[in-house]
Parts: C-alpha cells; structure tokens; sequence
C-alpha cells in the first residue's frame, strides 16, 4: 500500500506550504527527507504527483485529484487518535441518557452539542421514558444519566445535580367544559372532580404525587398520547410550559386559569446518577456544559 499515515501528511503538506522546504519547517523535518518521502511515494504510485520544472514543485491534477480523498483520511486519522486518547482518559464508548418526555423541550440539546463538538467519534443514545422508568433505567445500567424533576423523595443510592425549573401548566381542550365559552374562573375543587390525564411510569402505573389532583385519573406512558387525549376533549392534564405555549397561540389547546390561585407547577430540574457507578469523561463533561449554560 503506497499512502500510509506519514507520507499522507507529508503529501498535504506539501500541498498547503507550497514548496518542500516550507513543508519541512512545518513538519520539523530536513527538506530532503520531504522531497524523498514524496519521491518515493511517487515511485510506488507510478504517478508524478509534483511538476519540478518550476522553482517551488507544482502540485500535477493527479495530485489534485488525490487530495480530496487523502485529506478525509487524513482526518478520519486524526479522529481515530483523538478518539483512542479520549479512552485512555476515561470516555466511555457510549453515553445513554434518559430524559422525562415533560422534559424534551427543556434546554439539554445544546449542551449534546457542544459534547459532540469536543467528542465527534462519541456515542450518545438519547431515551425517552417516564421519569420513574428514567430513574429506573439508571439502577438496571441502562443509561447513565437521567434528566428528570426531582423526586419527592431522595434514594441515597443517586446523585444529582440541579440544572434548571421547569413549569407545568394546567390545560385542556378549548371545547372543554372547564374552558366553555371563556370562561375564566375555574375553581380549584373543579380540576379535583374533573378526569385528569396523568403521565405515568410503566410499573404499576406510578405518577408524581405532585401532579395528581383529581379524583378520577386516566394514565399514559407517552407525553404525545398525554397530549392527545387532552386536545380530543377527554380531559386535563399539567403539561411543560415550554411545549404548550405555541399551542396556546395556535388554538389547540387552553390555559385554565384558576380563581384566586395560580395554575402553573414548577419543578426543580436535576440530572440523576448512581454514587456506585463511576460516570465516563462524557458524562461527567455533559454535567459541566449543564451547569455553564
């Protein structure tokens, strides 16, 4: 195989710097080592890849139409060292976060941006689970980070840090009857005796204490099934704030608003990981980009 890791290098290089002497300088080379490392590359390729009839060597087309491919791999190289040195410093090969479906909208994609910028070659599966199920996914090893509201209660097992609020508003269809003809003064004993939809983990169908209000409640496991079966008419539910405002202004679904009190819940944001587990670099590095944005 003619191309190899260093004569790739020295090749593009020639071509950046323009002559071999500067590509020398740059590489911290003598310049005849660079004129017969192209020499040679030139010989195993049977291709004249430099015109030398000039004073400083011309790159020929066949040069010029290797240079696209050499400089991808080139890259992918870098890629490759950059990514085994990231797993000699402790990045795992896959990062698995969990995060609540009230949660999606909150601001977490742009600190998976900034990961991914620093860790190109990283793998990262984003999940979407109820937030016991999120937590659960934690103590079965499923994922290494959960990003949910915090919990009623702690389990000394976890660690968390807190990364933001978010809000959860009561809505429901405009063609309710909490809502019929504008009406604004929905009382609280109104949303007690009205069906709630209530997103819910899997097992055994638990739900936050905190967002359970009425007397008759329907479950689901999924924010979009939540949200369906409210714009259909069949209930009410707390849903996030930052996903159901453009709603409110689209007309699909409404604010109830309460009489004498306020209708908004607003939860403290935190990711969760296990004290017994060790978090890779990534995971570790995703905590810092939360807490800076």
């Amino acid at each position: 195989m003619a191309f190899n890791s260093d004569n790739t290098r020295v090749f593009l290089n020639v071509l950046d710097s323009g002559s071999f002497s500067a590509a020398a300088r740059a590489l911290g080379r003598v310049p005849s080592a660079v004129s017969m490392t192209i020499s040679q590359l030139e010989a195993e390729l049977d291709l004249q890849l430099f015109d030398r009839s000039h004073r400083e060597p011309r790159p020929t087309p066949l040069a010029l139409a290797l240079e696209p491919l050499a400089r991808q791999v080139a890259s992918q190289l870098r890629l490759l060292q950059n990514h085994a040195l990231a797993l000699h410093q402790g990045l795992e090969t896959k990062l698995t976060l969990a995060v609540a479906p009230e949660l999606v909208g909150a601001p977490w994609a742009g600190a998976l941006a900034a990961l991914a910028a620093e860790f190109p070659t990283l793998e990262v599966d984003v999940l979407s689970a109820p937030q016991t199920d999120a937590i659960k996914m934690l103590h079965t090893g499923e994922a290494q980070l959960a990003l949910v509201f915090e919990r009623p209660s702690l389990d000394e097992r976890e660690d968390f840090q807190e990364v933001g609020s978010e809000g959860l508003i009561a809505v429901v269809s405009p063609h309710h009857p909490l809502v019929a003809g504008g009406r604004s003064d929905t009382r609280q004993i109104d949303l007690v005796t009205t069906r709630q939809i209530a997103l819910s983990g899997r097992e055994l169908f638990r739900a936050d204490p905190r967002v359970l209000v009425s007397h008759h409640i329907w479950r689901t496991d999924s924010y979009l099934t939540t949200l369906r079966l409210v714009e259909a008419g069949l209930g009410w539910a707390f849903l996030p704030k930052s996903l159901v405002v453009p709603m409110f202004a689209a007309g699909t679904l409404k604010e109830i608003r309460l009489e004498h009190m306020g209708n908004e819940l607003r939860l403290f944001v935190d990711v969760v990981w296990l004290k017994d587990q060790p978090l890779g670099l990534g995971a570790r590095r995703f905590l810092t980009l939360m807490r800076e944005q």
